[in-house]
């Protein structure tokens, strides 16, 4: 293990590599050097300093680190759980029902295993919209977990069992935010929605957020919750910047994307989770359309996989459905695809970067932070040939082909194994927080919860609890004529 210790030269010697620059290159048979936590250079044969670590990088890929802009990572300690569920049931489970029952220590669970789940495959930034953060304990936890992971993170801090400008106007709250770490391995966001209530009780969040100088991240145009009336709020009260991410954005009209790409946002499409839970079609067509910026996410491993190779594969598959659909529809005939796979690569690296205003991530380049994936898999018939190398990731590739993983220099992952991660302490947090559920739900109740019922309340229009407002615009379907 000797050759892994953080600081020692890696050299990754002749594999095929994606800068992600404009030109959209693929340099072959290429060496990628790196010392201390930056990329050095880029090129063939290079030298190996003394006592380097030299990775055979032959027959495989090397690109940047993959970087989820939306992931609800306290909720991976019920992987799978909610498998069939839709977007009402996960309301009716997680903000009506049982969200409230997670302690400081599940939420640590939940953060802990996705923290290593993400490194794994690939993914070496992730955005933590942690919405269930019900007190600063439960933050603490939030990020003790992901300190512990070698990885580089965002927590993006929410609390739907309250309304947003009441925890983020706390004492507690203001103390949480000064204690964070000011290093570039943490980053910081304040993660909470707009339900389009005309009183605009999420206008002291954004006052909160604009005052410590920090971005929101915020569902956006996500049927049955949120509408084209909280874009337009957002906008008359000045709380639209270039650092806002838009989560989803799958059922807002044409208004909506004109003022995103005006004041210069991005959208985290989570294809997956649109097309499985139904927050509306996967927006990708009408996004490009108005040339919004573009990152993508997973969701949540309650119901989807944990990679962006999924995410990826999903996202190309829902464009281009939406196009033949259109063309049919008129009586026609798709003869080349509008969205190619190295725009939705770009979208898995260099577009999460830029949404999150980080100019040193995202993109290999001499200068630029060490944070690099090599796919490889000799033992793989997938593996080879590799012709079109932006389609053999988002289509071939998957988690087990990923054979290295860098953050910030340091080798986390190496011959597909991973390094310095007590995957067996994780297990036990995570059964131990599963343990508790179930006692804390009773049995029955765990397992009518797969297929929750849904109570006569007001969940259609709103998930809320925080206010009464209800409105058929979250259900107007506007975004499919965008």
């Amino acid at each position: 293990m000797n050759d892994f210790q953080p600081g020692r030269p890696v050299l990754l010697r002749g594999g095929t590599v994606l800068p992600m620059d404009d030109a959209r290159s693929v340099l072959a048979d290429t060496d990628v050097l790196v010392l201390d936590d930056r990329i050095a250079e880029i090129g063939r044969g290079l030298v190996a300093p003394e006592g380097a670590t030299v990775i055979d990088a032959s027959g495989g890929i090397v690109l940047p680190g993959m970087i989820d802009t939306h992931r609800h990572m306290w909720q991976t300690a019920m992987r799978g759980y909610g498998a069939d569920w839709t977007l009402t049931q996960y309301f009716v489970w997680y903000y009506l029902e049982h969200g409230k029952s997670f302690r400081p220590q599940d939420i640590h669970a939940g953060n802990l295993l996705a923290g290593i789940e993400a490194l794994d495959a690939g993914v070496t930034t992730c955005v933590d919209w942690s919405h269930g953060l019900q007190t600063t304990e439960h933050a603490d936890a939030a990020v003790d977990a992901l300190r512990s992971v070698p990885g580089r993170f965002v927590l993006a801090y929410g609390n739907i069992q309250q309304p947003p400008a009441q925890w983020s106007g706390t004492p507690e709250f203001r103390d949480f935010v000064n204690r964070l770490p000011g290093d570039d391995m943490l980053g910081f966001q304040m993660a909470f929605d707009v339900t389009g209530d005309p009183s605009f009780p999420e206008k002291g969040a954004f006052e909160v957020a604009r005052d410590l100088g920090v971005p929101v991240t915020t569902h956006a145009g996500v049927w049955g919750a949120t509408s084209d009336d909280g874009i337009r709020l957002m906008y008359d009260n000045g709380f639209m910047t270039s650092s806002t991410i838009y989560v989803h954005s799958a059922s807002l009209s044409a208004d909506s994307y004109h003022r995103i790409a005006a004041t210069g946002g991005s959208i985290s499409v989570a294809t997956e989770s649109e097309q499985s839970a139904g927050q509306g079609y996967p927006p990708t067509w009408a996004i490009r359309a108005h040339g919004i910026p573009v990152s993508l996410s997973m969701d949540t491993s309650v119901w989807w996989s944990g990679d962006l190779f999924s995410a990826m594969r999903t996202t190309l598959g829902a464009d281009r459905s939406r196009e033949h659909m259109e063309a049919h529809r008129k009586g026609d005939t798709v003869t080349h695809s509008s969205l190619r796979a190295d725009q939705v690569v770009e979208w898995a690296t260099r577009g999460g970067a830029a949404a999150l205003g980080r100019s040193d991530i995202g993109t290999l380049e001499a200068g630029k932070k060490a944070d690099v994936v090599l796919i490889k898999n000799d033992s793989s018939p997938v593996s080879f040939p590799i012709l079109n190398v932006y389609g053999h990731v988002a289509f071939q590739a998957q988690r087990g082909d990923v054979h290295t993983v860098l953050v910030d220099g340091r080798i986390v992952k190496h011959d597909g194994k991973l390094v310095g991660i007590d995957l067996a302490a994780a297990r036990r947090e995570v059964e131990d927080t599963v343990s508790y559920l179930r006692a804390e739900l009773g049995e029955e109740e765990w397992q009518k919860g797969m297929n929750p019922d849904i109570p006569e309340s007001k969940v259609l229009d709103n998930p809320y609890q925080y206010t009464d407002y209800q409105s058929s615009a979250t259900r107007s379907g506007a975004g499919a004529d965008a």
